[in-house]
């Protein structure tokens, strides 16, 4: 079959068009607030992260503790995070922005919870079989926390025809493990209006 001229260049601007309409993506920077979905993100997160540990780090719990324990910063383990949401939301990329936002002040030590925690005793227990006696790490030496920090993401939604507002609200409460007493308790709400 022969291609006369016109169909010839029919089919290379079709072929063009379909190139030129591709998908097209840009780097930000991650500090960057970009919403279009209108859904929790990363912004998000982060932004909650650092407003409720900064909360954390300025109540009277620290200031007791400090007085109590002769200036010795306490210990925290962050625990389970719930995803109460109508969204699914990834609770771990929430916790690792707390953690690091802990982290990064230095008033409080940080341990390891949950299946890290298992990994870690898990190597540990290789180690007792497999390790030369002057690298073994040994049992029992791990730091205890004083406290776990564990909370809940939650929203509501009210939407009517191509419009809704979504109110997400994370509360979150710090424990002193030996003793069960909720130390603090606090909570962020981040509301948002879409319309399609």
């Amino acid at each position: 079959m022969k291609l006369n001229k016109f169909s010839f260049c029919a089919i290379a601007m079709a072929f063009f068009f379909m190139v030129s309409c591709g998908r097209k993506v840009t780097r930000i920077d991650n500090n960057t607030t970009v919403d279009i979905s209108g859904n929790w993100n990363n912004t998000d997160s982060r932004l909650v992260a650092e407003e409720m540990t900064g909360s954390i780090l300025t109540a009277d719990w620290l200031t007791n503790h400090l007085q109590e324990k002769s200036g010795k910063k306490p210990v925290v383990i962050v625990g389970l995070f719930q995803n109460k949401s109508h969204e699914h939301i990834d609770a771990e990329t929430f916790t690792k922005d707390v953690e690091r936002s802990f982290i990064f002040t230095q008033k409080v030590g940080l341990v390891q919870g949950g299946k890290k925690r298992e990994e870690l005793r898990g190597e540990k227990a290789d180690q007792q079989t497999n390790s030369s006696a002057s690298t073994m790490k040994k049992f029992g030496l791990e730091k205890g926390a004083d406290y776990i920090l564990q909370g809940s993401i939650n929203s509501i939604v009210d939407a009517h025809k191509k419009q809704k507002v979504v109110a997400y609200q994370v509360n979150m409460e710090l424990t002193n493990i030996e003793t069960n007493e909720v130390v603090w308790i606090g909570d962020k709400k981040i509301t948002k209006y879409v319309k399609n």
